[in-house]
C-alpha cells in the first residue's frame, strides 16, 4: 500500500499517512530555493527571508519526527490517531458524519453524535473523501455533504 492510501478492508477502512513523504520534502525544498534566490540574487533583507522561512518550521519538524496519522473504520468503531492524540467512537453513538468541502477544496470530517455533540476529526488523519464516504455508507452511517460554507 502506498503512503497516504486508503485500504478498504472487508468490514471497514484502514488509512495511514506519514509526514515523511516526497511531497513534503519537495515543497520545503522549493520554498527554501525561492527564499535563497530572493536573498542572493534579489538582495532581499535577511530578516524578511528569516520571517518567511519560519513558516516552514512546522513542516520541517513533522518531516524530521515522521509524525504518523491514521484512521480505522470497523464494523463497531471509528478510531483515529495523529501524533500523540488518539480517539475512538462507537458507531452506535454516531448520528451522522458530516463532510464539509472548504473553500480551499479540502474536506473536513465531523462526527455528529446522537447527543448533539460534534467531534471534528483531525484533517491529517482523514482518508480521501470519496473512499471515506463509501466506507461510512457501507457501515450504515448517514453522511451529509456540505460545500463551501463560510460558517460551520
Amino acid at each position: 500500500m502506498s503512503p497516504g492510501a486508503a485500504d478498504p478492508m472487508e468490514d471497514g477502512l484502514h488509512f495511514r499517512r506519514s509526514a515523511r513523504n516526497r511531497s513534503t520534502l519537495i515543497t520545503l525544498a522549493v520554498i527554501w530555493l525561492v527564499l535563497l534566490t530572493l536573498l542572493l540574487f534579489l538582495e532581499a533583507a535577511w530578516w524578511i527571508i528569516a520571517f518567511l522561512g519560519a513558516f516552514t518550521l512546522p513542516a520541517l519538524w513533522d518531516l524530521v519526527r515522521d509524525t504518523q496519522s491514521g484512521l480505522e473504520l470497523s464494523a463497531y468503531t471509528l478510531s483515529w490517531f495523529t501524533g500523540r492524540r488518539s480517539a475512538e467512537i462507537a458507531l452506535e453513538d454516531i448520528d451522522h458524519m458530516r463532510l464539509d468541502t472548504r473553500l480551499d477544496f479540502s474536506v473536513r470530517a465531523t462526527a455528529v453524535l446522537k447527543t448533539g455533540r460534534k467531534i471534528r476529526l483531525p484533517f491529517e488523519c482523514t482518508p480521501p473523501h470519496q473512499a471515506f464516504e463509501d466506507a461510512l455508507t457501507a457501515q450504515g452511517l448517514k453522511v451529509r455533504r456540505t460545500h463551501f460554507q463560510l460558517r460551520q
